[in-house]
């Protein structure tokens, strides 16, 4: 059996499992559906969900690499056309294109059972399949739609956020955008520049937070000791208020939660244009109705266009579910750390969370953690062994003292602080460096 790992996907969590299975001297084969590195951020992949718009929502100081920094003429907040330069720059700086097959996509993921995994691919040379000490999945989490079934019949175009790319599409047309989140958001404030109207439809309050407070990322204000959760929420929900105002006067329901209890939008251009008339608040969606919708509270209206902002499930289609000890939709892998399985010590899943502000350095820390297991195993088995002892035992706390909702793309949301705190004392315990 060949004694390399598998890395699946190269967008940044599985960059940063590369590069620090490298670091720790530890060979590696990369597998891409895609022609190249960047993941969801090369608009041309074959699974790409970024539009001609997307940005990143956090800073490019919270969000980047801490070993391989963007250059300064990088915007705040960059393109996805900035993003893809620079997961190519780091590839190349640490020589990880090579490692990787390209064009290729991982069918199956099969314990053997003499030790590792059998990998199984397709490509444009046919299938194949490889033997791997381990498997380190990196395949994101922003792929698989997630469609609602709505009842009724719509007439128009019907599409999901994954398949939108330009705003050229909503030229003189009605369109009803379904759902506020991060996708929905920025979507609206592209379609009322084309659009002949477009309605945004909401199923519960949000907290708006503004890019920008005097003058600098709003990201970057609070980077120090960590506040208490009640303080941090008095404190930023008041903020918030004097610098976007109350979205409830702008026809958005009140939250049924308290801030960060759920992702917050990064967007106030959405109130902007509330405010200005070009875009409208309406209720949930009751049913599609031929040339347009009802809604909850008995009203309706004609579209041309819904567009369905309804966010995206886990998706690990090579892999047996039990190996992750998932139920499947509407909930997340039972994982130590979101990270180790309890089923196999050689499969490893990076980049399954989602907390505000945590950025790549995040993802990173995961998969250094993997290699320093990994290493740890040979130099140090007596503190692996004992890692394995409690990714068997209780999840720890990861949520910082916050309570978050029970919704599906929060079931793998984490705090950062308290996730990245615990994460850095897993690989200082294994007692290794590069």
């Amino acid at each position: 059996m060949e004694k390399t790992y598998a890395v699946i996907g190269a967008g940044p969590s599985g960059l940063a499992a590369a590069r620090n299975l490298q670091r720790y001297g530890l060979p590696w084969q990369g597998y891409e559906l895609g022609a190249g590195v960047g993941g969801l951020w090369d608009i041309g992949g074959p699974r790409s969900t970024v539009y001609e718009s997307a940005h990143l929502i956090s800073s490019k100081r919270t969000t980047e690499f801490a070993e391989f920094p963007m250059r300064e003429e990088v915007a705040d907040y960059p393109s996805h056309r900035d993003l893809l330069g620079y997961f190519r720059d780091f590839a190349d700086a640490f020589d990880l294109t090579s490692g990787y097959s390209f064009g290729t996509e991982v069918t199956s993921v099969q314990p053997r059972p003499d030790g590792g995994f059998t990998v199984r691919t397709d490509s444009p040379d046919g299938p194949r399949e490889a033997h791997h000490a381990g498997v380190l999945v990196a395949n994101g989490t922003l792929s698989e739609p997630a469609v609602p079934d709505l009842a009724g019949r719509f007439d128009g175009e019907l599409l999901h956020t994954s398949a939108y790319k330009s705003p050229t599409i909503f030229a003189g047309k009605r369109v009803l955008i379904v759902g506020a989140g991060n996708s929905g958001c920025d979507i609206a404030v592209d379609a009322v520049h084309h659009a002949a109207s477009v309605d945004i439809s909401v199923r519960r309050g949000y907290y708006f937070v503004p890019k920008y407070i005097l003058g600098r990322p709003a990201d970057t204000l609070n980077q120090g000791r960590p506040l208490p959760p009640r303080i941090k929420q008095a404190i930023d929900s008041r903020l918030l208020k004097l610098f976007t105002g109350d979205p409830v006067r702008f026809g958005f329901p009140k939250p049924d939660y308290r801030i960060y209890e759920s992702h917050p939008v990064v967007n106030s251009l959405v109130l902007h244009h509330v405010g200005h008339g070009d875009l409208t608040v309406r209720p949930d969606v009751e049913r599609l109705d031929g040339d347009g919708v009802v809604f909850r509270d008995g009203g309706r209206a004609a579209y041309d266009v819904v567009v369905l902002a309804t966010g995206y499930h886990l998706h690990y289609p090579f892999l047996d579910p039990r190996l992750l000890r998932w139920a499947g939709r509407g909930s997340a892998p039972d994982l130590y750390l979101n990270i180790f399985t309890q089923e196999h010590r050689d499969l490893f899943v990076l980049g399954m969370i989602e907390a505000s502000g945590i950025g790549w350095q995040g993802r990173y820390e995961q998969a250094e953690l993997v290699a320093a297991y990994l290493r740890a195993r040979s130099a140090n088995p007596a503190a692996a062994t004992a890692l394995e002892d409690r990714a068997r035992g209780p999840r720890p706390d990861l949520s910082g003292g916050y309570r978050y909702l029970g919704l599906e793309r929060m079931s793998y949301y984490v705090n950062k602080d308290a996730y990245r705190s615990a994460v850095r004392s897993e690989t200082e315990s294994l007692g290794v460096r590069p």
